[in-house]
């Protein structure tokens, strides 16, 4: 099995992270929740893959995401 540096699976979990984010965000406007509503999980999720996204990219960059 191929090792995955920690960059690369930092890049690859901000992209699912912020997609599902943003699905959440777009789709469930109508979906009431007892407690919070869809829409505001959705923007913290988006905003939590975003800050994943450039962790991995500073660390491919400076090289310290390597296995």
């Amino acid at each position: 099995m191929r090792k995955v540096g920690r960059a690369s699976k930092n890049l690859a979990e901000g992209v699912v992270t912020f997609v599902i984010g943003l699905v959440l965000r777009l789709f469930t406007g109508d979906v009431e929740t007892p407690i919070i509503t869809l829409t505001k999980v959705g923007v913290v999720l988006m905003v939590v893959g975003g800050v994943l996204v450039l962790i991995g990219l500073f660390q491919a960059v400076r090289g310290t995401g390597k296995a």
